[in-house]
């Protein structure tokens, strides 16, 4: 055996064999995007500049989707989140506001032409013993969690009516389902966000299908000692990912309209303890 001419096809044999599974690699990913149900479908994701909005516009992207991200501070991390999705719109309110509710919908109809589906993320985190919860402090969760939820729906349905379809997920969370002592405005908010689903689902239908995404514990870097502990109680041994919020929130987008009205908790088991 010529052992040379064996180094010198080893040395010319790899980068090729490389360079075609990477070929390859890329034409399955874009026959996936071709074959997927969101290809070409405009998508509105609130609070997608970061954490899991982030994750759920990314996959949405990589589903072949036409991804309008809201955002409302954090201007450089939508821009990077829009570039990482291909170049996808932004779109700037703050949701607190109903008239900038009305006018991002009246943005995204000018620009976009159409709205397929909208996924309601955007939402605020606090936490306080009940008894010193102020009026402030509760109206500062529920201003965006729950009754920018419903304006959110209301414009997006309007739409989606004249089209004569549509998908709408409302990430809702754990906390609508458990209760937690130190988050009762938070919990109150999110189990309204539950039941605006349920009600929701039967007045947009049968054009319009409503489902909810329930995450349970997504650890991110500033997760604390509270978070690791409920972790630790998860039946799966860890917490979620983005992807995995992202995972469920396509299957409701591209669910028949057979599919509402439904919450989905990804918790690893977490709620049934």
């Amino acid at each position: 055996m010529n052992t040379d001419k064996t180094k010198c096809f080893t040395v010319f044999a790899y980068p090729c064999l490389s360079a075609f599974i990477r070929g390859q690699n890329a034409f399955w990913r874009q026959l996936k995007i071709m074959n997927s149900s969101l290809t070409g479908k405009t998508i509105l994701v609130t609070g997608a500049a970061k954490r899991i909005g982030r994750g759920i516009a990314l996959r949405l992207a990589q589903e072949g989707a036409r991804v309008a991200i809201h955002y409302h501070h954090s201007e450089a991390a939508a821009r990077r989140t829009a570039g990482e999705c291909g170049g996808a719109e932004l779109f700037r309110a703050n949701l607190e506001s109903v008239p900038e509710i009305q006018r991002m919908f009246g943005d995204v109809e000018q620009r976009l032409g159409r709205l397929d589906g909208l996924v309601n993320n955007a939402a605020r985190f606090t936490r306080f013993d009940p008894l010193d919860i102020t009026e402030q402090d509760w109206d500062f969760i529920h201003s965006v969690n729950l009754k920018a939820v419903f304006f959110c729906c209301q414009q997006a349905a309007r739409l989606m009516k004249r089209q004569g379809q549509g998908r709408i997920v409302n990430i809702s969370s754990l906390g609508g389902i458990r209760p937690w002592a130190e988050h009762a405005h938070y919990c109150a908010s999110k189990a309204g966000v539950i039941m605006l689903t349920r009600a929701l689902s039967k007045a947009f239908a049968p054009e319009i299908a409503v489902n909810s995404v329930a995450p349970g514990v997504i650890p991110f870097e500033d997760i604390d000692e509270r978070g690791r502990r409920m972790i630790e109680s998860t039946p799966a041994r860890r917490g979620g990912t983005p992807a995995e919020v992202a995972d469920a929130v396509v299957y409701f987008l591209t669910a028949s309209n057979f599919v509402t009205g439904q919450i989905l908790a990804i918790d690893g088991g977490l709620s049934q303890r």
